[in-house]
C-alpha cells in the first residue's frame, strides 16, 4: 500500500495557484487511474483504489497547506503505513518551472507544509515529489508569486510538468524511489 499526498489550499480562489500544483498533480493521477478523490476523512479529500495490484491512496489535506500534517499523519496512522510508503508531491520555488526532483528525506527547505509533516509525523525520512514553480519574478514578493496563477506563457510547461510529476509519482510506486529518480531527476522540460 502507497498513500500520495497533493499539498495545497482547498478553496476556488487558489486552484489553479502554483501553490496546489500538488492537488494539481492528484487530480491527474484519479483521472489517468479513473477514479475521484471525493471521499471525507482525515481532514482530507482522498480516492482508495487498486494500482498495479497495490492499495493506492490518493489525499488531498483539506486543512490549508500550512496543517497539511495534521492530515497526513491521521491517514498514515489509520493505515498503520510505513513512512516508506508515503509520497507527498508539492511545490517548489527552488526548482525552475519544468523541473521536478524527487527525493527521500531531508528538510524542508523552508516549504511550511513539509515542515508540518516533519513535525507531526516525527520524521523527515518520506518521499518527496518536487515540482518546480520557479522563483519570483523580481520586485515580486514569495506569497503573491505561490497565490499566483501560471502566466500565458508558462501554462503549457506547467500543464507539461504536472504530467511529468504525475507519471513520476506512480513510478515510485511501481519501481521504487531509486528508478524513478534515474528516470525522472534529470528531465528539463
Amino acid at each position: 500500500m502507497h498513500l500520495i499526498a497533493g499539498l495545497g489550499n482547498p478553496g476556488k480562489q487558489y486552484e489553479k495557484t502554483r501553490h496546489n500544483i500538488g492537488f494539481m498533480v492528484l487530480d491527474l493521477i484519479a483521472e489517468e487511474l479513473g477514479t475521484v478523490i471525493n471521499k471525507i476523512k482525515f481532514k482530507a479529500l482522498y480516492s482508495d483504489i487498486y494500482y498495479k495490484e497495490e492499495k493506492l491512496i490518493l489525499l488531498k489535506p483539506m486543512t490549508y497547506m500550512n496543517l497539511s500534517g495534521e492530515s497526513i499523519k491521521e491517514a498514515v496512522s489509520f493505515y498503520k503505513l510505513p513512512l516508506s510508503s508515503l509520497i507527498v508531491v508539492y511545490d517548489d520555488m527552488d526548482l525552475p518551472l519544468g523541473r521536478i526532483r524527487i527525493k527521500k528525506g531531508g528538510s524542508s527547505g523552508g516549504h511550511k507544509g513539509i515542515e508540518s509533516i516533519i513535525y507531526h509525523i516525527n520524521s523527515e525520512e518520506f518521499t518527496r515529489v518536487r515540482v518546480g514553480i520557479g522563483k519570483p519574478k523580481p520586485g515580486q514578493d514569495t506569497i503573491s508569486h505561490v497565490l499566483g496563477t501560471f502566466q500565458e506563457d508558462e501554462r503549457e510547461k506547467a500543464r507539461e510538468i504536472i504530467q511529468l510529476a504525475a507519471k513520476a509519482a506512480l513510478c515510485v510506486v511501481e519501481k521504487g524511489i531509486e528508478n524513478a529518480m534515474n528516470d525522472y531527476n534529470g528531465i528539463k522540460l
